[in-house]
């Protein structure tokens, strides 16, 4: 397994091989993490992880100074799955030479719905560098995860508008053993804390299995989710959302294909999740 820093270096390197399938990460990496690379393993000869983390993406006020870069630790772990080829991890200034990235992708509107609404720019940064990144590794597949669902609707619609020649995996989302989301930012709660975060999770399988049962008040789940976080003393609900899980439009009482997604606060974590439902 190769550390490669420069872009040069990796180009020369994928010269060299044959198919490609990518895992890019902002490090800190875990078991969901693993679980993309897993996925990876089965697309392509060779495995690329890229480990950056991407200002772009991170809005004034967020965790961008203090988010773990943890790449010995990352590496071990990497190391320790086996099956990768490569790890990518580009100084700030490789990937942003200029400083001020002058040229950048431009999502639809939807980048400000869900996610978007409280962290505005986010998902022009991610297209941006995602597109950065697979114009350096040149992959013919990469992985992500569902667990980032709104992420993912981005990058695939990214790649299908602008004839991106990159097959996009989806996966699905780690979890603990009680349910919780596997996440870098659940280093951020307390033990309390990281119990009561399965909160979320508990909610989305029971507004699921409501809606299998034939329930479509979805604004009512939605505010009695919504309500018993804030009393359990969640500091804000930023939203409970019943979308069209191929579109992200507001879901309609026809739709067959949902997607409920939370984001919540719970002390000075923001943590997301979703789940899918097939009607």
């Amino acid at each position: 397994m190769k550390i490669i820093h420069s872009i040069e270096e990796l180009r020369t390197w994928r010269a060299t091989v044959g198919s490609v399938a990518f895992v890019p990460t902002m490090g800190n990496l875990h078991a969901g993490h693993m679980t993309l690379i897993d996925a990876a393993r089965a697309e392509a000869e060779n495995i690329v992880v890229s480990i950056f983390v991407n200002r772009l993406q991170f809005g004034q006020g967020e965790d961008f100074e203090v988010y773990p870069r943890t790449l010995e630790q990352d590496a071990a772990l990497i190391a320790a799955q086996g099956g990768v080829d490569v790890i990518f991890a580009p100084d700030e200034k490789v990937l942003y030479p200029k400083v001020i990235q002058q040229y950048q992708v431009e999502p639809p509107a939807i980048q400000d719905e869900l996610c978007g609404a409280f962290r505005p720019g986010h998902f022009r940064g991610v297209a941006t560098v995602v597109t950065k990144l697979f114009n350096i590794v040149q992959p013919n597949v990469a992985c992500f995860g569902k667990k980032d669902y709104q992420q993912l609707f981005v990058i695939k619609s990214m790649v299908e508008d602008l004839n991106q020649a990159v097959k996009i995996v989806a996966v699905d989302t780690g979890r603990a053993s009680d349910g919780l989301a596997l996440s870098s930012r659940n280093g951020y709660l307390s033990a309390e804390h990281k119990r009561e975060a399965t909160r979320i999770y508990y909610h989305l399988s029971r507004m699921k299995a409501a809606i299998e049962a034939g329930d479509r008040d979805y604004e009512r789940l939605s505010a009695e989710t919504t309500n018993d976080l804030l009393a359990r003393g969640w500091v804000n609900v930023d939203y409970v959302e019943m979308r069209n899980a191929l579109s992200l439009k507001p879901a309609a009482v026809s739709d067959h294909q949902l997607v409920i997604l939370i984001a919540a606060r719970l002390g000075h974590t923001r943590l997301i999740d979703n789940i899918e439902i097939a009607l």
